[in-house]
C-alpha cells in the first residue's frame, strides 16, 4: 500500500472555504464530511482534512497559527505544464486568493503562490527535471 498523506489545515468557515476550493477543481469525500470537517481529495494517494478552528483545536495543546500573520507551512503541489501552473493560478484568483509574491521562473522549475482565504500559501509548481542544472 502507498503511503498516503493526509495535510489538515484550520480554516474560519468550512462552507466558504468548500466552495472557493471546489472552483480550484478540487473535489470533497463525503464520508469524511459533516459541519466540523471535510476531506479534500489532491490525489489518489494526498489529501487535505479542512477543520473548523474549533474542531482544529481539539487536536492539539498549542495556539492555533493566525495564517494571515504567520507562516506555519508551504504547501507545494505540482503541475503537468507551466500552463497548468497559470490556469491553477487564474483559478485561485477568480476564488478570492491573493499572490503574495511574483511568479519565479529558473528555466527549469516555474512557480506561483496564492494565499487562501484562510491565509494558508501555496504553491503551484512545474519542474522539468531533465532541464534541471547538474550541480
Amino acid at each position: 500500500m502507498a503511503t498516503q498523506i493526509y495535510l489538515n489545515i484550520s480554516v474560519k468557515d468550512l462552507n466558504r472555504s468548500v466552495q472557493f476550493f471546489t472552483k480550484l477543481g478540487y473535489t470533497f469525500n463525503p464520508q469524511f464530511t459533516d459541519e466540523n470537517a471535510t476531506c479534500m481529495n489532491i490525489s489518489e494517494d494526498i489529501f487535505v482534512m479542512l477543520l473548523v478552528e474549533k474542531f482544529f483545536q481539539t487536536f492539539t495543546t498549542k495556539e492555533i497559527a493566525d495564517a494571515t500573520k504567520t507562516v506555519e507551512a508551504m504547501i507545494g503541489l505540482s503541475a503537468d505544464s507551466r500552463a497548468k501552473v497559470d490556469e491553477m493560478m487564474s483559478k485561485a484568483i477568480e476564488a478570492g486568493a491573493t499572490e503574495p509574491r511574483p511568479l519565479t521562473d529558473h528555466g527549469w522549475m516555474y512557480t506561483r503562490n496564492f494565499q487562501d482565504l484562510d491565509g494558508h500559501l501555496w504553491e503551484i509548481f512545474f519542474m522539468d527535471i531533465n532541464a534541471m542544472p547538474q550541480g
